[in-house]
């Protein structure tokens, strides 16, 4: 027994001597840019990461509560070291360097070691299309691309092939292929094309690359008609399929830019502890694809960016010009990467940095969507009795939201998720009738006591557990209304948001306790779907049920939103809850920085009157 307190008085006292040398390594933290390196108790670096000032950095993850990786890695921290630089472009490219050099584990890694596909067209007296990994030989081929993964290239390739009569063959046989009797190859293994002739074709695929294609679907136009009034009506159906292939690639680039100039743009968004970044690339003026990366949210958003936007341009080439929101690292940006980086304000570019917006918006919501479904929901369903104390797992559950606008066209809405799985024909919708329609809760105690009386009037089954949206006054109301039916053992449940508006948990409705729930944890996606899919349904709903914008009143006092803004802000934030949790440089994918200013101000307004949408 002496034996084991004596190993357990060392352990602690290790313990106590590893947090003081962390301590003590603080207060000597220099007032400089440079890079930190968290390790373990084994040593092993465990996170790189760079600072403006290192001081403030570094200190900054022990003397303020963390959360999810960087609470997790917080934990583990044993010691650190610092590499001091002159300046933030240093820091951040020594950043990158220790990453790929050590790759810790609480680090993004991006990487993964593919290089991304080209169309390429060799020059050749009797030239062909491939698909190459580079574009290091520029005096062999003429590169298009990169495009973002082999599957889009090679649907390029294959349209391409099928409409140009380039030869299909890289050793040319000694008889026509198929191809030839086809009509799309020109036959030089059986005879001379002239190098007239393979110009145009070049230069035309090159024009249909740029994005102008219209002459080419014209031509289709006119040979689907001409096949149709032969009655070969097979051909037709051919050139039919490839003008449709055609429209498709044109509904997908949606914005091509006449200046042809190769550029990215990098959208942002923020949700529940994770940041989605996704990066659309344009070449030769025209939208090839995009890149979309859902990360856990660290503590810095402007470092998190760099560094995941230095990194992304170390397995892709780099365009000639970056557009992006954020003002605070441009400079940084520029000068790390040898680009132009810009912050449009209005225009083309205003267009696309949207674009990019409502792209990363919609990557998080898939991520939360579609997020573990291959989890045993049942399992989960356990999880979640036990968590609440409850006598049975909740097989059957309903959410409630309200939705409306300065209690305009007020909407309830409920949805029921059976087994955890959703079931829409016992979805439900409500139109308020009380004459406070901008008072949430006496919207919700209307919604619950009508959903309930007729529940007990048809004798129907009342649900295991309903959640409800607005917290502890939500709950309230909800056991004030349940009170109502003797017969209802309804377990009352409240979505728990911190100041932040992340959900970190459920509020018991049986004492009003906090029940965490790790937001990482199969549960907590669960949950996250379940809250996705009625808010979806009440903005939905209220949508259909009003006939103007949903923020008119808010965008018309603001000279400078027209229609067409007040049109992307809605799509993006479509209720006020998302619209006031937005951040300035959020707002600046969309408005320029001095109407973001005029919104957030009006914003911050309206909070103090009580306007609000839940």
């Amino acid at each position: 027994m002496k034996a084991e307190w004596v190993a357990l008085w060392y352990t602690l006292s290790d313990m106590e001597n590893e947090k003081e040398i962390v301590n003590r390594k603080l207060n000597f933290l220099p007032n400089k840019p440079g890079c930190y390196l968290m390790k373990n108790e084994a040593g092993t670096i465990i996170y790189v990461g760079k600072a403006k000032i290192l001081m403030n950095r570094v200190k900054q993850y022990f003397t303020r509560p963390q959360v999810g990786k960087v609470a997790r890695m917080v934990k583990e921290v044993r010691d650190f070291d610092i590499i001091e630089t002159d300046n933030e472009k240093e820091a951040l490219l020594l950043e990158i360097h220790l990453i790929q050099k050590y790759y810790p584990k609480y680090n993004i890694m991006l990487k993964d070691g593919k290089m991304y596909p080209f169309i390429a067209i060799r020059k050749d007296s009797n030239p062909y299309l491939r698909i190459v990994r580079d574009n290091k030989n520029p005096k062999s081929f003429i590169y298009f691309g990169p495009y973002p993964n082999s599957g889009a290239a090679y649907k390029m390739l294959h349209l391409l092939n099928s409409l140009f009569p380039l030869r299909k063959c890289i050793t040319l046989p000694p008889r026509p292929c198929l191809y030839y009797y086809m009509g799309q190859c020109l036959g030089p293994c059986i005879k001379t094309v002239g190098k007239k002739q393979t110009d145009t074709i070049i230069r035309n695929i090159e024009k249909f690359l740029r994005g102008d294609n219209s002459a080419v679907k014209a031509d289709l136009t006119k040979k689907m008609l001409a096949a149709s009034e032969e009655q070969n009506f097979e051909l037709a159906n051919t050139y039919k399929k490839l003008i449709q292939s055609i429209e498709h690639i044109n509904i997908n680039q949606k914005i091509v830019m006449k200046d042809h100039i190769d550029r990215d743009i990098v959208g942002y968004s923020t949700r529940e502890g994770y940041i989605s970044i996704l990066f659309l690339l344009y070449r030769k003026g025209v939208l090839l694809g995009k890149n979309l990366f859902v990360l856990e949210e660290e503590d810095s958003i402007d470092d998190q960016l760099s560094s995941t936007i230095v990194q992304f341009y170390q397995i892709h080439p780099k365009p000639k010009e970056l557009i992006i929101a954020n003002k605070g690292i441009c400079d940084v940006l520029s000068e790390a990467l040898d680009i132009n980086v810009i912050v449009p304000l209005r225009g083309q570019k205003k267009d696309q940095l949207y674009l990019a917006l409502e792209n990363a918006k919609k990557g998080l919501d898939d991520h939360f969507l579609t997020a573990r479904l291959e989890d045993d929901n049942l399992r989960l369903l356990n999880e979640l009795k036990t968590k609440l104390n409850m006598e049975n797992p909740p097989l059957d559950i309903e959410l409630y939201d309200n939705s409306h606008l300065q209690g305009e066209n007020a909407i309830g809405a409920m949805v029921k998720f059976v087994n955890g799985v959703r079931s829409p024909k016992h979805y439900r919708k409500y139109n308020i009738r009380g004459e406070n329609k901008k008072d949430d809760l006496a919207m919700m105690e209307e919604v619950l006591r009508r959903r309930f009386n007729r529940l007990s009037q048809e004798l129907q089954n009342f649900p295991d557990l309903i959640i409800v949206d607005g917290g502890e006054n939500q709950v309230n109301v909800a056991k004030k209304v349940l009170e109502e039916f003797p017969t209802c053992h309804t377990h009352i449940a409240g979505l728990y948001k911190n100041d932040r508006h992340e959900t970190e948990g459920l509020i018991d409705g049986k004492d009003n306790s906090i029940v965490y729930i790790a937001n990482r944890s199969p549960l907590f996606f669960l949950l996250m779907r379940m809250q996705d899919e009625v808010h979806r349904y009440a903005i939905s709903t209220h949508r259909n049920k009003r006939n103007k914008s949903l923020f008119e009143d808010i965008f018309q006092t603001i000279p400078g939103i027209g229609k067409k803004r007040s049109a992307m802000l809605l799509n993006a934030y479509p209720t006020f809850s998302a619209l006031s949790s937005a951040t300035k440089m959020e707002l600046m994918q969309i408005l320029p920085e001095e109407l973001a200013d005029k919104l957030l101000e009006i914003i911050k307004e309206k909070q103090k009157q009580g306007f609000g949408i839940q």
